[in-house]
């Protein structure tokens, strides 16, 4: 039987799971306070919904939605819905639809970034856009109805800047988290190695914490992993989503993995 998993706690308490990193890139840390860790997976979003509204409070109040602000507190999030569309997005990079509004700006190396559900609508969903009707059955959303994820490649970057300054002014944030959907390759499992990566980076490019996403076999299962520091200090986020970029049936050689609602404190200008 397949069991959700839980954990809230704090990273400095965590040394000994090895999937889990606070290291700088070549260098020793020698002031730093550990972000705490957020995570969960399960077959339905009830899996995960508390441990997503335990991130949503440690974040803060209130959700700022669209609004420039600026704001010294709080958190934005991003549902990928559109109020109830489920139209298919042309894949573009940079995604800049929340760059104004949300202070949020998200690139990949492959051909773009897109939103869409898994089948149906006026344009199919990813069933079509990437001529495979399995992910009809293979991705169930956390938010209904659309998803996020990249195409031509499995990696997503988002990067931060003071909301309403059309991107002109940098900016961190305290917390990231996601929800993703359909991760089945846990670390350590056959193959050798997790599918699903978040990577924290500082301003001047260190690595702040990375970890592997917990997974949850099965097709339609959800997984949410975030981590929240006690200052803003995350410019920038790398997320690896699977072992293979969309296109292929997802199966034991293949963990095809897409995301759902992203989660991150109010932005501060650096």
């Amino acid at each position: 039987m397949k069991q959700s998993i839980f954990l809230v706690a704090a990273a400095a308490g965590m040394a000994s799971v090895p999937s889990h990193h606070a290291l700088a890139e070549g260098t020793a840390i020698t002031s730093y306070a550990a972000p705490t860790v957020f995570q969960a997976a399960g077959p339905t979003a009830e899996s995960i919904q508390g441990t997503v509204d335990q991130f949503r409070a440690a974040l803060g109040e209130p959700n700022n939605g669209s609004d420039p602000g600026p704001f010294a507190s709080g958190r934005r999030e991003i549902n990928w819905d559109g109020g109830g569309s489920d139209e298919t997005t042309d894949p573009v990079t940079p995604f800049d639809g929340f760059l104004d509004s949300r202070g949020s700006q998200f690139t990949t190396p492959g051909t773009g970034l897109t939103q869409a559900p898994a089948s149906g609508g006026p344009q199919g969903g990813l069933a079509v856009l990437l001529d495979n009707p399995t992910y009809a059955a293979t991705f169930s959303p956390f938010s209904p109805v659309r998803f996020f994820t990249p195409v031509g490649s499995n990696v997503t970057e988002a990067r931060f800047f003071l909301p309403g300054s059309q991107g002109s002014i940098p900016a961190t944030v305290s917390g990231f988290g996601a929800v993703f959907a359909d991760v089945d390759q846990p670390d350590g499992s056959a193959n050798g190695r997790a599918s699903t990566l978040v990577e924290y980076y500082g301003v001047g490019g260190q690595l702040l914490f990375k970890s592997y996403v917990p997974a949850s076999p099965a097709e339609g299962s959800l997984s949410f992993f975030g981590v929240r520091f006690d200052d803003a200090r995350i410019a920038r986020v790398r997320i690896t989503t699977g072992n293979v970029a969309l296109g292929p049936n997802d199966n034991r050689r293949y963990d095809v993995v897409v995301m759902d609602d992203f989660l991150y404190g109010e932005p501060q200008e650096r």
